[in-house]
């Protein structure tokens, strides 16, 4: 999965209508710049892509004042919406996914109903004790890498990490299920995008 598309779907969803700047300028408020592969090229293409496919339609609202193309909104149609809201399921479900493809789920999980996030994560977890399970059946981390000659290190860093990612995800869960955060459905979001004309103090 690209995290890009989840990125551009999501922005776009928590504007309503946007145009590409915006889009832009809320990814880098964010850091996903620094995380992913949201650069403004990707981002404008992703854009035209999604528009193309029929995830997002695009209003044309303005001319260019300087004899460029009109400005363009963009808006979540009901396929994208799908699109959105199956590509942030999976991405919290899976366990394997790509450090940028979990960052942008957790940005935007507050999208779904708390239990439904909370269940999503516990499944993550499953997921990693499975997978765990299988590699340590030839492979004993209590043993320490050596046993395998320095190719060890190799499966001794991917235990580790399934490890920490496991700590790291009952914590999450165990703040969700306390009632951090604001979900679907139970009030107003917390705003993690930029109002129009709002500096970005993380621009490029």
């Amino acid at each position: 999965m690209s995290a890009i598309r989840l990125l551009v779907l999501g922005a776009v969803k928590q504007h309503g209508r946007a145009h590409g700047y915006q889009v832009r300028n809320d990814l880098e408020y964010w850091g996903a710049h620094e995380w992913s592969h949201a650069k403004p090229g990707s981002i404008y293409h992703a854009l035209k892509q999604m528009a193309k496919q029929g995830l997002l339609h695009a209003h044309e609202v303005a001319p260019s004042a300087v004899g460029g193309p009109p400005r363009v909104e963009y808006e979540l149609t009901e396929a994208g919406a799908e699109e959105y809201f199956a590509l942030l399921r999976e991405a919290l479900t899976t366990y394997d996914q790509k450090m940028d493809v979990l960052s942008a789920a957790i940005g935007f999980m507050v999208d779904l109903p708390r239990e439904e996030a909370a269940e999503l994560l516990r499944r993550r977890v499953r997921a990693l004790d499975e997978w765990r399970a299988s590699v340590t059946g030839y492979y004993t981390p209590e043993g320490g890498p050596e046993q395998l000659g320095h190719i060890g290190e190799i499966m001794h860093m991917w235990v580790h990490s399934a490890d920490a990612g496991k700590e790291w995800t009952l914590g999450l869960i165990e703040r969700i299920e306390a009632g951090a955060y604001v979900f679907a459905g139970e009030g107003e979001a917390f705003v993690g995008v930029l109002a129009e004309g709002q500096e970005n103090p993380y621009a490029s």
